[in-house]
């Protein structure tokens, strides 16, 4: 490798004293390869479509075999997955498990929906949202992948909070905590409808805090006790 081919100081190994293995590459070249890989797909289904996108095309872009897709991914669902996946981790990355943390509900569920509501009014989610929308129904392994690494996740989070007995006890009895999590997302999500027929205006952080505060606090004045 010529060092115009290295990569920048910052992606390297954080072990990188030892001497390299002939013909093995490093755990972090591996794993920056499978980043890029899953980047060029994402790039290609924004470009393109999800229906329009071959596995060939995203080997071309990615420089990889055809088979190392299915290998690692499954095929172009799995991809598509993992897509979704890699982009939510971005936003929930620094945020404490909800399964842990311990401060109060308010301050939990705003800096939840502050994630929430900024990756989804990223324009790359709103069209990744109008593209699923647009195939899902000619495609119902995209929607089972969308669902899967997009809405099922979120779900899953909010259920292990509010399931929580000290969070549970301060939430009304007879609404379940699957309807909880429904509930508090769709407060967050405000008028989707709008936000994926027109691109949203761009607001400032303390106007996004401010609405994602009133929110939650629809949210909590109908559900808690």
């Amino acid at each position: 490798m010529s060092d115009e081919q290295a990569p920048e100081p910052s992606h390297r190994c954080p072990l990188e004293l030892g001497a390299r293995g002939a013909g093995r590459p490093r755990a972090c070249d591996a794993e920056a390869r499978t980043q890029e890989l899953i980047n060029s797909a994402g790039e290609l289904f924004l470009e393109k479509g999800y229906a329009k996108v071959s596995l060939e095309m995203i080997a071309r872009r990615a420089r990889v075999a055809v088979r190392t897709i299915y290998v690692k991914f499954g095929g172009k669902s799995g991809l598509f997955r993992e897509v979704l996946l890699s982009g939510r981790n971005a936003y929930f990355a620094t945020m404490e498990d909800l399964g842990t943390n311990r401060r109060p509900i308010r301050e939990v569920l705003i800096d939840f929906g502050v994630r929430i509501h900024h990756m989804l009014s990223s324009p790359t989610a709103i069209q990744l949202y109008r593209m699923v929308i647009a195939e899902a129904h000619r495609d119902p392994e995209l929607a089972e992948a969308f669902f899967d690494a997009g809405p099922r996740q979120t779900r899953e989070a909010l259920h292990r909070f509010f399931i929580r007995p000290d969070v549970q006890s301060q939430f009304r009895a007879d609404i379940p905590a699957e309807q909880l999590s429904i509930h508090l997302i769709n407060c967050l999500m405000g008028d989707h409808l709008k936000r994926y027929l027109f691109n949203p205006h761009a607001a400032s952080e303390r106007e996004d805090l401010l609405l994602v505060e009133q929110r939650v606090d629809l949210f909590l004045r109908g559900a808690q006790r």
